[in-house]
């Protein structure tokens, strides 16, 4: 049975809007990080407009953040089950329920956070590892710069003799 009105789009339409090969759509499925919506009658993939967002997603956590897939998967597992829960708390569940969906969700949130300062001390030493790279650099030009002045100097001085 074609899908056509909950997932209109056809792989080539969300690769191109995405900037992405639909090989690449392909593979976040084959790693179960996006999981089309429908099918053609052909068995062709179809991608709702939550696919397509889920896609852009995949790609500003690789893209942006710089993860890997492997930790996409772990961050989207995350963000799926905080939706799940928060679905749950909305539907009308009793204080201590409500009270655990919190605990979950906070110690859902810290580990993805800790995901993202390991992320982010790299980046951090990686900037450092740049920083004095320019700054030796910038000795190494002043450098120049005096022994340039220097041989002015000279080439004045000999040119007056």
């Amino acid at each position: 049975m074609a899908t056509d009105d909950v997932a209109p789009y056809r792989i080539g339409e969300v690769a191109d809007r995405l900037g992405v090969s639909t090989r690449t759509l392909r593979y976040y499925q084959e790693l179960g990080l996006l999981d089309p919506a429908g099918q053609s009658e052909g068995g062709n993939r179809r991608y709702s407009e939550d696919d397509v967002t889920r896609a852009m997603r995949i790609l500003e956590l690789r893209n942006v953040m710089g993860f890997e897939l492997e930790r996409i998967g772990e961050i989207l597992s995350s963000e799926d089950r905080l939706a799940e829960i928060r679905a749950e708390a909305k539907r009308g569940v009793s204080v201590t329920r409500k009270r655990e969906i919190a605990a979950e969700a906070i110690a859902i949130t810290e580990h993805v956070r800790e995901q993202v300062a390991d992320k982010m001390a790299v980046l951090a030493d990686f900037d450092a590892d740049l920083e004095a790279r320019l700054a030796r650099l910038h000795i190494f030009v002043a450098e120049l710069a005096e022994a340039a002045d220097g041989e002015v100097s000279g080439e004045q001085a000999a040119a007056r003799a």
